[in-house]
């Protein structure tokens, strides 16, 4: 049976309303497990590799079916919608059950999939991708859900950390896994090849999961989950909103604003709110949910733009810049896994702060990043920030899971993997900001970085000139990771405030 915990030693008084109504203390279940775990990872590997696994696919997918002014839409609409339902379905997790809401975002997700293979147009692509992104809301919060519930403290930190390298191997596997599908298959396959992985996982759950949910009555807080909907679908179209107009983007901006605060101000006031805000009173929830929102910013200053500095300014192939981004996701895996490994004899204070500590030494890295001091150099920086994000994010997910009881753990869960998600969007408007005023503040620089890029370009460009941009591209960057630099340490300063001697041991024991 499903362990359903106190909340942990170390709740406030606000925090342990939260945890108020749950059922006793039960030991999470033991027969099973491995198999559950297995289909909470594959659940996950389904959700995150459709995000990679496309990017190298849609050229010849937009070539198929034509309509390419809809091609970025046909990735925005996923992560919008995948966004704005995370925490609505860990809220219906903690009411209705984790096996149900499982069910219901695995299946939308696979029917999304489905449909999509059989696009015949970008319209109907857009559409069937906003249907599979409407799903993976469900999957991938729900998944490490389970997992909380089925390990005791002190086991959760070692499986999260391999859930946590879940993300790492499908950025490794994901575009190659869809060039290759695209050069000798179909691409219909591409969404297709989640099929068999969803059917398991969902068989998986049904067969091994005993789940038995306490009947009570419930308010559903249906106007709190529409204005939620509303206030994060607007706020990820503006941060994704490629070819807005200026009266779109202000529509978009008003309607955040309106909702974000009529949200806040119905949720104060409702006994079952679809967002808890009591849950950010909690010290371990605030730090480990504000560090997700950092790390997740400061690591798209890596993977979004660190291949644009050793293609552009070091004039390099893009199989190196693959290889480093590779090496980097390798390396996230062996730092949650050491970290989970480590995390039950020690604390999440100090496993964080090596983390952070990392996270710095690699932002120093890339700080003092040259063309001429080469990939080499630029490897050392990435894996030195991979090895920070596998420690601070395992820490994070496992920090919050053991501060609150069953009855709110779905809800926490997703609202920490949200602002992970919404750190990732911000972080690549904010260092595309940063780069496009550093380049815009220098004379002849805007567009640097699309000539850098052109290889035939640079073949016939006087040497002077070509110079003169990769300076202007280099200190561009530099700026750039100044900032990551500066997220790196707000992220040490947030695993300071995490309190001193507790960790998953302390609070098994004080549960």
């Amino acid at each position: 049976m499903i362990s359903r915990e106190p909340a942990a030693a170390g709740l406030d008084a606000n925090n342990a309303m939260a945890a108020a109504g749950a059922p006793a203390a039960r030991e999470p279940i033991v027969a099973g497990r491995p198999l559950i775990l297995a289909a909470c990872m594959a659940a996950s590997f389904m959700a995150a590799v459709e995000a990679t696994i496309i990017a190298t696919a849609m050229p010849s997918i937009a070539t198929d079916l034509g309509g390419f002014g809809l091609f970025s839409w046909v990735f925005s609409a996923y992560m919008l919608t995948q966004a704005a339902t995370i925490p609505v379905y860990g809220r219906l997790a903690d009411i209705y059950g984790r096996r149900r809401i499982f069910y219901v975002g695995a299946t939308l997700f696979l029917l999304g999939s489905t449909l999509c293979g059989f696009s015949r147009s970008m319209v109907q692509l857009v559409i069937f991708r906003a249907i599979q992104g409407l799903g993976a809301g469900g999957v991938q919060p729900i998944a490490n859900t389970i997992v909380g519930d089925i390990y005791a403290p002190v086991e959760r930190a070692r499986v999260q950390g391999m859930l946590s390298g879940v993300f790492g191997v499908s950025a490794v596997i994901g575009p190659s896994l869809g060039a290759f599908i695209v050069q000798y298959g179909a691409w219909p396959v591409v969404f297709w090849i989640n099929l068999p992985l969803g059917i398991a996982a969902i068989a998986m759950i049904a067969a091994f999961l005993p789940e038995h949910v306490q009947s009570r009555p419930h308010e559903v807080d249906y106007r709190g989950s529409l204005l939620l909907l509303a206030a994060i679908a607007m706020l990820m179209l503006l941060m994704q909103g490629t070819g807005l107009s200026p009266l779109a983007r202000a529509a978009a901006a008003a309607v955040f604003l309106l909702s974000g605060v009529t949200l806040v101000l119905h949720e104060r006031r409702v006994a079952e709110p679809m967002l808890p805000l009591e849950l950010w009173r909690h010290r371990v929830i605030l730090s480990s949910s504000v560090g997700s929102l950092v790390t997740g910013t400061l690591m798209m200053g890596v993977t979004a733009y660190l291949p644009t500095y050793i293609q552009g300014n070091m004039g390099r192939g893009p199989d190196v810049s693959a290889a480093i981004l590779a090496l980097m996701s390798v390396v996230w895996v062996l730092g949650s896994t050491t970290a989970g490994l480590s995390m039950p004899r020690t604390t999440y204070r100090r496993i964080a702060t090596a983390g952070s500590l990392l996270l710095i030494a690699g932002a120093a890295a890339l700080i003092a990043l040259t063309p001429a001091r080469g990939p080499l150099w630029a490897g050392t920086g990435a894996v030195l920030i991979g090895l920070g994000m596998g420690f601070c994010n395992t820490t994070f997910m496992v920090s919050v899971q053991t501060s609150v009881a069953w009855a709110r753990r779905g809800a926490a869960t997703s609202s920490t993997m949200f602002l992970r998600f919404l750190g990732q969007s911000l972080g690549a408007a904010v260092f595309g900001a940063v780069l496009n005023a550093s380049l815009g503040a220098r004379e002849g620089a805007t567009g640097a970085l699309d000539h850098l890029m052109d290889a035939s370009w640079r073949a016939t460009v006087a040497p002077t000139a070509l110079t003169h941009l990769i300076a202007a591209t280099t200190t561009a960057m530099r700026h750039a990771y100044c900032l990551t630099g500066a997220l790196a340490v707000l992220a040490l300063i947030l695993a300071m405030t995490y309190p001193p001697g507790l960790g998953p041991a302390t609070q098994s024991q004080l549960r």
